[in-house]
Parts: C-alpha cells; sequence; structure tokens
C-alpha cells in the first residue's frame, strides 16, 4: 500500500460509525473512545475510514493511543502518515516527550524506547491507570530547556533588580531636587515677604 492512496484527517463526528466498528474490531473501550473523539487522527482508503490513532497532549506530553484499522494491510503506510501528523501536531503544542502502549515495531523503528523506572516518573498521573508496558520518545531535551529557561528567568528578576533600582535611585534624586528647589521658593517667598513688609512700614 502507498501513503499516496490513503489521506489522514482530523476525525468528525461523521466517522464515528466506522470507528466503532474499528474500536470493537480490536476490543477497545469503544463507549469511552466516543467522548474522546476530537482526540482521533482517521486515515481513509477512497473515502472509507480505514484507520484511527489517538493523540492526547497534556501540558508538554503527548499520549499515542488506540491504534486500530478495519484492513491491517494499510497498517504500515497508515502508520507512517500517522507518523508525519504527530511529528507536526507536536511540534506545534510545544510537546516534549510521546508516551504509547503501541507495541508495534514501526513506532520503536521510529525511536520509541520501553520506559524506564526513572523515565516513568514523567509520566502524567492521568495515564498512569495504564498497566500495560510503556514505551517513550524524547522529542526535546526537558532538563535542557528547563534549565535554560531558569537561566533566561534568573537574568531576567536581576535585570528587573537593577532596573528598579536605577528607577528607585532617579526617584530619590528627584525627590531630593523637588525638596531642595521647595527650599529655596520658600526662602525667595519669605524674602520678598519681608522686604514688602520693611518698605510698607516706611
Amino acid at each position: 500500500m502507498h501513503p499516496h492512496e490513503l489521506r489522514i484527517r482530523r476525525a468528525t463526528v461523521e466517522d464515528l460509525v466506522a470507528l466503532k466498528a474499528i474500536w470493537l474490531s480490536m476490543r477497545l473501550p469503544a463507549d469511552d473512545l466516543e467522548s474522546r473523539l476530537t482526540e482521533f487522527q482517521i486515515v481513509e482508503r477512497a473515502g472509507e475510514v480505514v484507520g484511527a490513532m489517538g493523540f492526547q497532549i497534556f501540558r508538554t506530553a503527548a499520549l499515542l493511543h488506540s491504534e486500530g484499522y478495519s484492513d491491517f494491510s494499510v497498517a504500515d503506510a497508515a502508520r507512517r502518515l500517522f507518523w508525519e501528523r504527530i511529528q507536526t501536531l507536536a511540534a506545534n503544542h510545544g510537546v516534549f516527550r510521546l508516551w504509547t502502549q503501541e507495541n508495534s515495531p514501526f513506532w520503536q523503528r521510529w525511536g520509541f524506547q520501553p520506559a524506564t523506572a526513572e523515565i516513568l516518573e514523567r509520566l502524567p498521573p492521568a495515564w498512569k491507570i495504564y498497566e500495560e508496558k510503556w514505551f517513550t520518545l524524547e522529542l526535546k531535551n526537558e532538563d535542557a530547556i528547563n534549565a535554560a529557561l531558569k537561566n533566561r528567568f534568573a537574568g531576567f528578576m536581576e535585570s528587573e533588580k537593577k532596573s528598579a533600582a536605577e528607577t528607585a535611585a532617579t526617584a530619590k534624586k528627584l525627590m531630593t531636587a523637588i525638596t531642595v528647589a521647595g527650599f529655596v521658593i520658600f526662602f525667595i517667598c519669605l524674602a520678598v515677604a519681608f522686604y514688602l513688609l520693611a518698605h510698607r512700614r516706611q
């Protein structure tokens, strides 16, 4: 099957009948997945839905789930299309790490590896209810990005402190100048008042 014979798009309500048939054939929880319709990307062949995969995003993590086909002869070609779409969606939504329990060798060829106990600590709590083996792929180095953001934030805070100190110093100088000017004006007014008083008595 050539990928050009297939078309990938986001699932709509009109696809529910075909999707339910795929989910049931794959022994997936169709009723639960129906409420998550907007997570699904589907593959069509000649206008017929032949495959589907869920893609759920949680902050900087994304879950590939519930992959299924009505015709497994299209699976490898469909997976290539899914993978292209997944990379685009991940880039657009700032995803750092992908997770899946799909154990097809295809996903492992693209870099998915069994998650170690240390890596599993990063698994979003909402997904920990799934007990099967986890595979994961790091798209961006989260630790390096967080460290860079922390350094940038620290630099920003230092810059803000410096700016605030400079503003306070300027304000202090201005207040001093205003105070001195006020005293000068006061003494001038006082001198004028004494002068007028002295001349009036004459």
